[in-house]
C-alpha cells in the first residue's frame, strides 16, 4: 500500500521528499490508531482463554445439574411414598 500511495503522489507531480513524508505521516497515523484500539481487540489467546473459562464453567454446570436431578427424584420419590402411605392410612381409617 505504501508503495503505491507514494507513486500516485510522484505521478501526480509531488516532490520525492514530500511524498515520502506523507506516506511516513500515513503509516505513523494507522500506527497511532492501531495502538489506541489494540487494547480493545481480542487476540487468539484471549479467545482460546476464554473458551477454555466457558468449557470450565459448563463442566462445572452439567454436575450441578446432575446434582440437582438427583436431588429432585430423590425427594420426588420419597413424596410418592408418603402419599401412599397417607392414602392407606386414610382408607384404612374411613373404613
Amino acid at each position: 500500500m505504501e508503495l503505491e500511495i507514494y507513486n500516485a503522489f510522484i505521478k501526480a507531480g509531488v516532490s520525492e521528499t514530500d511524498a515520502k513524508a506523507v506516506v511516513e505521516s500515513l503509516n505513523r497515523e494507522i500506527d497511532r490508531r492501531y495502538n489506541l484500539h489494540a487494547q480493545q481487540l481480542a487476540t487468539r489467546g484471549d479467545l482460546q482463554e476464554v473458551r477454555g473459562d466457558l468449557q470450565e464453567l459448563r463442566g462445572s454446570l452439567e454436575a450441578r445439574l446432575a446434582q440437582t436431578q438427583a436431588e429432585l427424584i430423590k425427594w420426588t420419590i420419597g413424596t410418592m411414598f408418603v402419599a401412599v402411605g397417607l392414602f392407606a392410612t386414610l382408607t384404612k381409617l374411613w373404613h
